[in-house]
């Protein structure tokens, strides 16, 4: 089978793999259908999750079909249409039991990472029974691949991290797919206004269709200074980092009110600044988190009944045989004005 190779640090490559085996009982083969580029492959790239080994089959995100099941596996059979879901979880384990399935002894964000991921024809997907959504009939491929990753993971170390509340002022540092997915999601709790801080015109032109009140380009440095005088020196109730750079957490420190929070959602490779020097006395609280895809189905629902469009997140689409021009166009999203990109691996 194709599929696309970590070759260490600034390399990747198309390669030539063989097809995956059933390891153990509670496994599945899925044929990748649909599969997607995240920001975090970005930062395998560069060499910033040191857990991702040279050799690995990139990819934790896609939709596709049951090729084949192991022994243990009841909820699944041959044929079905999935979501793979970017966290694998054994449901048995403490972490598990807590809902902490990014934290899975067994398991946890291992696709892509330390087992092979899903930029590749096929994926042996670990305890399949509870890593699995089944795709309802009539279902969208490509909203349903926005399921593996993306607006569960602004929903969930954005959104509910955040304490995001009706009538609540939030300010989103980032206006890149991940950012935008929390823009989408927070609308579920109606706050009065939804600030989107950026560099590029375009993902801010964006997020105002998306349903931002506020855009805010950063460039000339003065984003904290107008969010301070449109709250009358308060700041905002949720700050969210949705880059992974220190200076956009400084940024959110900066905006936070007291009684704030500040949800981190970026992957920060270098150390940051916190400034306890000014926040000690300000009642704010800092969140972390890795997606543990708790929300999945609930987004699922969500999305059949209309309430949520993640295909607005879609910009470009490439054939598997063209994933390193995807990559070329994901990674230069400022020229190029890439959000989300498709990748189609195979036919349904």
């Amino acid at each position: 089978m194709k599929a696309l190779v970590y070759q260490g640090p600034g390399k990747k490559a198309l390669e030539d793999r063989p097809k995956p085996k059933i390891a153990a009982p509670t496994d599945a083969i899925v044929k990748i259908v649909r599969t997607t580029i995240c920001g975090t492959d970005l930062h395998i790239l560069k060499g910033d999750v040191p857990t991702c080994t040279p050799g690995r089959i990139l990819g934790h995100e896609g939709t596709g079909v049951i090729e084949e099941v192991g022994a243990a596996v009841t909820a699944f059979r041959a044929g079905d249409r999935v979501i793979v879901s970017c966290i694998s979880s054994c449901a048995k384990c403490d972490y598990c039991r807590r809902g902490m399935y990014s934290h899975c002894v067994n398991g946890g964000w291992i696709l892509g990472n330390t087992t092979d991921g899903t930029q590749a024809e096929y994926v042996r997907i670990p305890f399949a029974e509870t890593s699995l959504y089944r795709i309802p009939a009539g279902a969208d491929e490509e909203a349903s691949v926005m399921l593996s990753d993306i607006l569960p993971t602004g929903f969930e170390c954005g959104v509910l991290n955040g304490k995001v509340q009706p009538g609540a002022t939030i300010a989103i540092v980032g206006a890149g797919p991940i950012g935008l997915a929390a823009l989408l999601t927070a609308q579920f709790y109606s706050p009065s206004e939804l600030i989107m801080i950026d560099f590029d015109d375009n993902r801010l032109e964006m997020s105002s269709r998306f349903g931002a009140t506020t855009t805010i380009n950063n460039r000339d440095g003065k984003a904290v200074e107008k969010i301070m005088k449109m709250t009358d020196g308060r700041g905002v109730d949720t700050a969210i980092e949705a880059v992974g750079l220190p200076s956009s957490f400084v940024t959110c420190e900066d905006i936070v009110a007291p009684g704030g929070v500040i949800a981190n959602i970026g992957v920060h490779g270098v150390k940051g600044d916190l400034h306890l020097e000014r926040l000690w006395d300000r009642n704010v609280a800092i969140t972390t988190r890795l997606v543990d895809t708790v929300t999945t189905a609930m987004l699922l629902k969500t999305v059949q009944s209309n309430k949520i469009d993640p295909k607005r997140l879609i910009t470009h689409h490439f054939k598997l045989d063209n994933i390193m021009d995807a990559y070329a166009t994901f990674g230069e999203a400022a020229k190029t004005n890439a959000l989300k990109v498709i990748i189609s691996v195979t036919e349904a």
